[in-house]
């Protein structure tokens, strides 16, 4: 199966009439990394972690780049199966079509058959907000407004389990 890429997402948004605003930069591999990039942005700037339980249930977690995350509470919150670790990135790239320093919720539209369950913390969701990640590349880094980006999930068929992650 092949994965839809940058140019195919930008097709959809357009078609979906969802605004954006595009940064380019260098390839980064860590939030950290790319934070030097994004000062001037307004809104909040995700960090994702794709994530499996003991029965290998997949999860994509979405909170802002500065949350402390803990992942016990993390399952708890959400009634994951034991606690969550990090999935293989041969699964990432298989499932959500991207590799590893690429995670974004918006891989999510290469999840046909939605394997994986999407946890949003609730603070990304705030009216008027924008919501910043990847375009299923680490060279950029792409927002919507949060009403455009539930139009989107709503799109590719993932309900978010919204939490507190703090």
């Amino acid at each position: 199966m092949s994965s839809t890429g940058r140019h195919q997402l930008m097709e959809l948004l357009n078609n979906l009439r969802i605004e954006t605003r595009v940064v380019e930069h260098p390839a980064v591999f860590t939030v950290d990394a790319m934070m030097d990039y994004l000062k001037d942005v307004d809104g909040f700037v995700t960090k994702n972690l794709f994530l499996k339980d003991k029965k290998n249930k997949l999860w994509l977690l979405c909170t802002s780049h500065s949350s402390q995350i803990k992942l016990s509470d993390v399952a708890k919150l959400v009634g994951a199966a034991g606690t969550l670790r990090f999935a293989d990135e041969k699964i990432m790239i298989e499932k959500i079509g991207v590799a590893q320093g690429c995670c974004t919720p918006l891989s999510l539209i290469n999840d046909k058959n939605n394997d994986v369950k999407l946890i949003l913390d609730q603070n990304l969701l705030r009216d008027g907000s924008w919501i910043y990640s990847h375009p299923l590349e680490n060279t950029a880094t792409l927002g919507m407004s949060v009403e455009n980006f539930k139009m989107f999930l709503k799109e590719t068929g993932h309900e978010p389990k919204v939490i507190n992650v703090n």
